[in-house]
């Protein structure tokens, strides 16, 4: 077969609604009102009721598309982690701390408990003021 010989498919002859026919003399449109008539209506139309596009400008709040940082606090660190220990995402991934989300979205490490064990705390973590604080008077070091 070359490509001159190929053809296409008949297209397929869309039905005409209001000449006549079987249908009566409202053809299946119902009496009066806007689908009775010529015209074709609005997808985003409901009736005269504020729309969903309309609905959503009013609604409050803003949500945003990016995920949060995982949230951990010393004394988690406490109890997962040994002394002299690296501290980072993988290392949350491996110790089953979080699951493999932890990669994409983040940790950040707050004040919140105590900390023994000092602990090398990695690029890819972040920390609040207080707990950066707290984590240099325990001695550990912080990647920066």
């Amino acid at each position: 077969m070359q490509i001159h010989e190929l053809q296409l498919a008949p297209r397929k002859k869309t039905q005409r609604i209001g000449r006549g026919g079987k249908r009566g003399t409202t053809a299946g449109r119902g009496t009066k009102g806007q689908g009775a008539h010529g015209k074709k209506k609005d997808p985003l139309f409901e009736g005269g009721r504020s729309s969903l596009v309309e609905r959503m400008k009013k609604l409050r709040g803003f949500k945003s598309v990016y995920q949060k940082l995982f949230t951990v606090t010393l004394d988690r660190l406490e109890k997962n982690f040994q002394d002299g220990e690296k501290v980072t995402r993988d290392a949350f991934v491996e110790k089953k701390v979080f699951g493999k989300i932890v990669r994409r979205a983040g940790v950040k490490i707050v004040n919140t408990g105590k900390l023994s064990k000092k602990l090398t705390i990695g690029k890819d973590i972040e920390l609040t003021a207080g707990a950066a604080e707290a984590l240099r008077a325990n001695g550990s070091t912080i990647e920066e």
